[in-house]
């Protein structure tokens, strides 16, 4: 408890919390507050745990940018920094997920690479918005952010496409898909949590077919709307690198265990526990925001 009566926030807290040899993050922009946020050692701890951790879930039920998103703006990065270094820690999922599914992806090259071209523009388009804000801003919506992708994560079983009547694999886009997916996209180049959810479902309902298929075809849109995102991100000066540097080796290391993981633990459990995770982030950005 501060003086006067008043009660220290979480980022007071650590704000106090002495540094040892450590990395600032300097970034003056009107629009952005300076990432100042010294890197201690412990601070290097709980960034690559939340790597580690998004890692495991992610191999198991999705949802790793919600931790990965709520360590480093619980230590003081700001929101929109926070966003945009957990895009490129989660980026090397994305790319060993759609190695796994290259047979796939080539089968269906047509309308793969339609739906590249409108993910791309629709991530440009999202990530523009967001640096258009500024952390205040962006601030505001990320509790309701949350909710929405919790909730999404949360449908995600029922979700999960049916198999509808498959089109040709080589047959190029559908209309109603295009413009779906170009709406999903710019929601990807924005915030991205509950991103695969969300398309999988699109994708179910426009394009039909088997459920590989079109997991294949999402994990190859995520690696495009990501990179966009990516590449504006750090156009924009707002990516922690080091943060970054610090949580990739976690997600990697993190991804190879929740192989073994998934053997063991129900990935009911961890859907829980991700959920859990989400409506607590939410909760604390409505009392703290």
């Amino acid at each position: 408890m501060a003086a006067g009566g008043h009660k220290a926030s979480f980022t007071e807290v650590w704000d106090n919390v002495p540094c040892l040899p450590c990395v600032s993050f300097l970034e003056s922009n009107e629009r952005k507050p300076p990432l100042r946020q010294p890197v201690s050692l412990v601070t290097i701890g709980i960034l690559f745990l939340a790597g580690f951790l998004s890692g495991v879930v992610n191999a198991i039920a999705g949802g790793g940018t919600f931790l990965t998103f709520g360590a480093m703006t619980m230590l003081g990065v700001p929101p929109i920094s926070a966003n945009a270094t957990s895009s490129i820690a989660q980026f090397p999922g994305y790319i060993t997920s759609t190695w796994a599914y290259m047979a796939d992806i080539r089968q269906m090259w047509r309308g793969a690479v339609a739906f590249a071209i409108i993910s791309a523009v629709g991530a440009l388009a999202g990530a523009l918005i967001l640096l258009s804000l500024d952390n205040v801003a962006f601030g505001a919506l990320v509790p309701w952010l949350l909710l929405a992708a919790t909730a999404l994560f949360a449908a995600g079983p029922w979700l999960r496409p049916k198999k509808l009547a498959a089109r040709a694999a080589d047959a190029p886009a559908s209309l109603a898909g295009r413009i779906v997916q170009f709406f999903t996209s710019i929601y990807g180049g924005f915030f991205g949590a509950g991103m695969g959810v969300m398309m999988l479902a699109t994708l179910g309902l426009t394009e039909g077919g088997d459920y590989h298929r079109l997991n294949a075809l999402k994990n190859m849109l995520s690696i495009v709307i990501a990179a966009v995102a990516i590449i504006i991100f750090a156009s924009g000066g707002v990516v922690a690198w080091t943060h970054a540097a610090i949580m990739v080796p976690g997600v990697a290391l993190g991804g190879y265990a929740g192989v073994w993981t998934a053997r063991r633990v129900p990935q009911a459990l961890v859907r829980t526990f991700v959920v859990a995770v989400g409506l607590f982030l939410a909760g604390y950005y409505f009392t703290e925001g």
